[in-house]
Order: structure tokens, then sequence, then C-alpha cells
């Protein structure tokens, strides 16, 4: 990879104009559901491509290459089974109870629906995985700042470039939210988007083209289950993931799937800051039409990647004797862009990181400031009080990330290491969801001791299979299999605690469980701006893309 002047002039006006953007909002950040929510103010369609550049970060974009090139075609499971039922079903029935009960975050509807202590739990369980979170985007941003910047190299500290690169990419996102807040991480996100598309789709076009279009690229994989999407995940023999059908639908389309875009507050917070309650609704569902094709610009140059010789050679780290799949996108921006085009991609590539890095930095300082800080450490104090405090937290939040960005240097797949923090809190969470919003019979105290439970599970499961008392044919498959045991310890216990404890009076639950809960009336709204009608055409459309691509 070789920048040249016009490339490193692109991608100073793009963080002139973030930073700009951060200075433009910052005397708009008066009070703390300003900071935190944007004042709740935001038309849907803003707040819906928000939604959908939160999930772009690093895990997305960078992620998704390196797992189309370690997996294959399988990978399109992780947005036409993991994400499009998912988003529907958040746009549709879980929107109006975040959005209808004024909750500032996930854990508030969790002590509104439980108490107290379950709040805790998951604000702290929330907090450290956006922390660890962070991390990936800081590790993969500062990989690419390693190559485009010249470190000087320190003999007696070699990782110098790469801890002076994750410093730099840090102090960007700092800043910029510092002083602009949610808001200000909205637009730059609605910003990062367009860059993004702009930046990724000449790369799937030339990609093909240097393959030989779709016949040339399979003929080139590396081996014929590379190629497809569901003709091959009914045995764990049949795709390079080694998943079969139980923890493809089960473990990804179900428990990790709707246990990350039901229950994750990184994107649940944009439908927040919605103006009413149907742009809240909308929200996801707008994110989900672009969604639905990004496997053309991440899974695509990812399969180029593992079968394009110039570009497979670069991904051989003699090291560790093997492939490092998360140089897939930047080996395939360095092997195929020319100047000028180059730069628009490494702008959209570190767009893709500061949104991701960006929205678990605002994620957690609302759930810290108001879960754990007003809460348990100081409550009381005036709004502005725990407005400075989601600033500092801010700038807390963004060093942390600093020092998780070094637990990925253990991975040779990002997507790896993010699904296993899902597994671990995520997959348990949802299970404590189901039951609270669909039985009414669900007690206050067994919320708290399922979650736990569920997250036990989890660390239990990962601590047999990292110490090889149980073996998966990948890493992948153990961190599906994985969210099932969270999943079903966390159910389990539930009920369990459940049968043996008081239920909460029903008065007490309305607006909180479904069955007590007045149903949004969309009657009075077009028919192309109902969330039902338009959760069944995405359905409808995701059916035809899974068939093309079976």
């Amino acid at each position: 990879m070789h920048p040249q002047l016009v490339d490193y002039a692109i991608i100073a006006i793009y963080f002139v104009f973030v930073l700009g953007i951060g200075f433009a909002l910052r005397s708009r950040m008066k009070t703390s559901e300003d900071f935190f929510l944007s004042g709740r103010s935001i038309p849907g369609w803003i707040t819906g491509l928000a939604f959908m550049s939160a999930n772009l970060g690093a895990l997305e974009v960078m992620g998704h290459a390196a797992n189309a090139a370690k997996y294959g075609m399988f990978v399109n499971h992780f947005y036409w089974l993991a994400a499009m039922p998912a988003m529907c079903f958040v746009g549709v029935f879980m929107m109006p109870f975040y959005y209808g009960s004024k909750v500032r975050s996930v854990p508030e509807f969790l002590k509104k629906r439980y108490d107290e202590k379950t709040r805790t739990l998951n604000a702290l369980s929330f907090a450290a995985m956006t922390l660890l979170v962070s991390g990936i985007d800081l590790y993969a941003m500062a990989i690419l700042f390693q190559r485009l910047l010249p470190w000087p190299q320190w003999p007696a500290h070699p990782d110098y470039p790469f801890f002076a690169s994750v410093v730099a990419s840090a102090m960007v996102v700092a800043v910029y939210i510092y002083l602009g807040g949610l808001t200000s991480s909205i637009y730059n996100e609605v910003l990062q988007f367009f860059l993004i598309v702009f930046g990724f789709l000449p790369l799937a076009i030339l990609g093909l083209k240097a393959v030989g279009g779709f016949a040339g690229l399979q003929a080139q994989l590396p081996n014929a289950g590379y190629a497809h999407t569901w003709a091959n995940i009914w045995h764990s023999n049949m795709n390079p993931m080694g998943v079969n059908w139980v923890g493809t639908i089960f473990g990804l389309g179900f428990v990790l799937s709707f246990g990350y875009w039901c229950t994750d507050f990184l994107v649940v917070q944009r439908g927040l800051a919605a103006k009413d309650m149907p742009a809240a609704q909308r929200t996801p569902l707008i994110a989900a039409v672009p969604k639905m094709f990004f496997p053309l610009m991440v899974v695509l140059p990812g399969l180029v990647a593992i079968s394009y010789g110039p570009v497979r050679q670069l991904l051989w780290d003699p090291a560790k004797n093997g492939f490092n799949y998360n140089q897939a996108l930047p080996a395939m921006l360095g092997s195929l862009y020319p100047s000028g085009l180059l730069g628009i991609g490494l702008t959209a590539l570190i767009a893709s990181f500061m949104s991701g890095m960006a929205g678990n930095v605002t994620a957690f300082n609302t759930v810290w400031t108001f879960d754990i800080y007003q809460t348990h450490i100081n409550p009381g104090k005036p709004d502005r009080h725990y407005l400075m405090m989601g600033k500092l937290a801010t700038i807390f939040a963004v060093a942390a990330g600093i020092l998780t960005a070094f637990i990925v240097l253990r991975f040779n797949n990002l997507m790896d290491y993010l699904q296993l923090l899902f597994a671990f809190f995520n997959a348990p969470l949802f299970g404590t969801f189901l039951l609270g919003m669909f039985w009414k019979r669900t007690s206050a105290h067994s919320g708290f001791w399922g979650l736990l439970s569920g997250i036990l599970g989890a660390v239990t499961h990962y601590a047999l299979y990292h110490y090889h008392v149980i073996t998966y044919p990948s890493d992948m498959a153990a961190n599906l299999y994985q969210a099932i045991v969270a999943f079903v310890v966390c159910v389990v216990v539930t009920v369990v605690v459940t049968m043996f404890t008081e239920p909460r009076k029903e008065e007490e639950l309305v607006g909180l469980v479904y069955s007590l809960t007045p149903k949004p009336r969309n009657q009075d709204l077009p028919w192309y701006e109902r969330p039902g009608i338009l959760a069944v055409g995405i359905l409808g459309l995701c059916v035809v893309l899974n068939i093309i691509f079976w």
C-alpha cells in the first residue's frame, strides 16, 4: 500500500469535517438529554442510517471481510439470517417498549421490568462489553494507521508504531464525542455511511474483474464449501466453519442475532433519539434495507482476497505460519485501488472504525452515567453535573479502549473475538428479555439469577473449550454453541426461580409486558410508513436473496 499526496489530502479533509461537526454542535449540548439522547428530536431517516452505521464499525467491515476470507459465503448468514428478522422484530415489537417507556438505556428498562439488581448486573456487563468492543475498532484503525504513517521504530519498544496508531485513532473519536455527544456521533455516522458505500462498492467491482467475474471467483475459491450460503449447513463437515443447521439457525439466527439487535444499547440508543414513536419504529427498518445488500461490499471482497493470488499472498503471516485474515480488506485496497480512489477507500475504512468506536463510547457514557454513577455512586445532583460526568466517561472509555485493543492481537479474525463477547453478554440477556416481555408471570428476582447464571454458563463453556475438554471444528462454531448454552441456562434458571417467587402485580407491568401494553396505532400513517408492512416487504426481499445465493 503506497498512498500518494492526494490520498492523504482526502483523509485530512475527512478528519477536519468530522471534528468540525463536533465543534458546531458543542453549543447545543446544554442538558444531559441533549448529550445522551440528542433531545429525542432527530428524524427517522437519520436515526435509521445512524442505526445502520453504528453497526458498521471494524467488526462489520473489516471483520466480515476477514470472516468471508476464512469461512466463505456462509458469512451471508450474518446478514440475511442473523440481522433481517431481528431488525424487523425490533422495529415492530421492541421499539414501542423502549421508546414508549421513555427509558434512557436498556438497563433502565430492566429495572422497570425486574428490579435494581438486574439493572446493575446488566449495566456492569454491558459497560465491560462496550470497552472490549471499542478495542476492536481501535485495533483495526491502528493497523491501518501503521501502514499510512511513518512512525519511528524504537528498538526497545517494537510495538511502539501500533501503540502510537491506537492513541492517534482514539484522540479523534474522543474529541468529537466530547464536544457533540450522541448528536455528533449520529450525524457523523450518516456521513460515514455514504463514505463506506462509495469507498467499498468500487472494490467489489474491481475485485470481480480481477478474478474473472463470478464464474472465475467460484473456480478459484479454496474449496467448494466457500460458494454456498444454505446448501452446506446441514452437516458440520460440509462448510469451512464446521457448524451444522442447529448452530446456524438456533445459535446464530436466533440467540446471537436477536440477542444483539434487541438488547444491545449501542444500536437501540439510535432509535431512542428519534422524534416520535413511528420514527423510532422505522429506525431499524430503514437500516435493514441497506444492511441487506452489504454482503456485496464486505463479503465479496473477502472472497476475492482469499482467491486472487496477488492479494492472497499478502494475507500470509510467516510468524504464525498461517493466514492473518484481518488483513483481507486493507490488502484488497492496496492491491486494486489507484491513487485518489485509494484515498476514498482508506477514508471509508477509517470512517467505519470511527463509527463503531463512537457508537460504543456513546453507549458506554450513557449507561455509566445513568445506570451506575447516578444510581449507586452520586445520586441527586443537578443535571449539569451528570452532563459533565458523561463527558468524563467519554474520555475514560476511549482510554480503556486503547488498553483493550491489545487483547485483539491474540485473534487472527476479528469476528471470532466479537462473537465470543456477544456469546458471553448478549445471549443470556436475550433470554432475560424474552421471558420478561412475553411472560407476565416472570418474577422480579428471576431476572437477576437467570442473567447471572447465563453469563456463568458461557464462562464455563469457554473454559471447557479453551482447555480442550470439549472441541469444535472452529472458534466460530464454539461461539455459536456457547451462545446456545448461555441462553438455555438463563431461560431454565429464570423459569425455575419464577416458580418459587412471587410475580409482580399486573398494574406495575403495563408498558413492560406485551400482553399488558397498548399497541401503537399506525392506521393514520401512509402504508409505506407502517412498520408491519415495511417489515413484511423487507423479509420477502431477504427470502429472494437467500434463494438466489442458496
